[in-house]
């Protein structure tokens, strides 16, 4: 369990680091940053997402799916996974996409094939559960989300990065990352907890909601692919990927209606708000790719940045953060104390308002408040500041666990 603990630890680092590196990237329109504004953009947005979310996800899996017998044989991958994640740090910072970085980026997409592969072959699931049916899928969006960055560099030697399908492979890797990747390994993890809490489910309709959930993002790919106005048919596809997603969402309403009272009474009240809110992001989150789907909002949000940003910080900050916030808690890897978690969601509530506020006013043609990009600042370091308490909580504990065990 220590050892579980500190790869944890870990990965709150990286999320740490990441978090820092977002209030660096909005001090650029404040003061003058001695840095290259895109270097710390590809550091920023590696280290969150394959540092603090792949660590912290595949943590918990190995904790909770991972014969004990194979755990020695883990800590070699999960250093190997290390020296990926901490080159990238170095060198993406310092040259941007270049030999160094694009060699420990290729070396990290071939642990995650380790993992999947150690997974596969020392999991203690029960195959025909539907906590590993959503595990495994979304191993499986995983290693089909690495197809984008390996089709990078053919397309960088062939079409090069002004291409229409050197962002479409981007978007590729990004899309299955958040909804395949991220969204099913959590989905996954939310299951084991009714499990673990014997809560039960009902089988017929998580099967039906698990078969929509596939299809759909599959299907949503599409959504990505509007910016460039494809041919009819992409935008028929598009458009039955957000209905059936619509449709799981409903799906999943009714298996929530049916086992939320069990769930209060299992867990305590302030984590039952936290997973209520989460659920209301993941709302949010299906809703506003549904609106993509229409052709003059795809085109729209194409346009305006602080919409992509601000939805990629909901999904990542909002919904996985939270969401590992919570299951870390819940299966005994992590102190969580509300005082900082109620810091870290108002920097991420606020600073989401302020996000969509300007897209609009960019929209609407509208000027911003004064200090707008100093209120940004602001507001967002709550964040950093909040996962920082985490961190320095977990961290004691941990020491003192150490110091007790000898």
């Amino acid at each position: 369990m220590i050892t579980t603990k500190i790869y944890n630890l870990i990965s709150l680092f990286y999320f740490l680091i990441a978090a820092s590196l977002g209030i660096l990237l909005r001090l650029f329109p404040v003061t003058n940053v001695e840095a290259t504004y895109k270097y710390i953009v590809h550091t920023h947005s590696h280290i969150a997402l394959l540092g603090w979310v792949y660590i912290a996800l595949t943590t918990l899996i190995f904790h909770l799916f991972i014969q004990k017998e194979a755990h020695k044989k883990y800590l070699i991958l999960f250093l190997t996974t290390q020296i990926t994640i901490l080159g990238m740090l170095l060198s993406f910072p310092i040259t941007g996409y270049a030999l160094y970085s694009i060699i420990f980026s290729t070396l990290f997409l071939i642990c995650t094939y380790w993992f999947y592969a150690f997974f596969r072959k020392h999991t203690t699931c029960v195959k025909n559960t539907f906590s590993y049916k959503f595990i495994n899928t979304s191993l499986l969006f995983l290693v089909i989300s690495s197809i984008g960055p390996w089709a990078l560099g053919i397309i960088m030697n062939t079409l090069g990065n002004t291409s229409h399908l050197y962002k479409n492979a981007i978007y590729f890797y990004l899309h299955f990352q958040y909804n395949g990747w991220f969204i099913f390994c959590l989905l996954g993890l939310f299951i084991f907890l009714l499990e673990k809490h014997e809560i039960s489910i009902n089988k017929k309709a998580f099967s039906l909601f698990y078969k929509l959930m596939i299809v759909s993002c599959c299907s949503t790919l599409f959504l990505s692919f509007l910016w460039i106005k494809p041919s009819i048919f992409i935008y028929i596809l598009a458009f039955l990927g957000a209905v059936l997603q619509l449709i799981a969402l409903l799906k999943f309403q009714h298996i929530i209606n049916s086992i939320k009272a069990d769930l209060s009474k299992k867990t305590t009240p302030f984590i039952y708000q936290v997973l209520q809110f989460i659920y209301i992001l993941f709302i949010f989150k299906i809703v506003l790719q549904a609106i993509t789907s229409i052709p003059c909002f795809a085109e729209l949000i194409s346009q305006i940045i602080d919409f992509v940003i601000g939805y990629l910080h909901l999904t990542f900050l909002g919904i996985a953060s939270l969401s590992l916030f919570v299951f870390l808690k819940e299966f005994g890897l992590l102190k969580l104390s509300k005082f900082w978690l109620r810091m870290y969601l108002t920097g991420f509530i606020l600073s989401e308002i302020l996000l969509f506020y300007k897209g609009f006013c960019n929209w609407q043609q509208f000027s911003i408040i004064d200090n707008y990009y100093e209120i940004l600042v602001l507001v967002s370091a709550l964040i950093p500041i909040g996962v920082l308490g985490i961190c320095i909580q977990n961290s004691i504990s941990i020491c003192s666990t150490r110091q007790e065990l000898r």
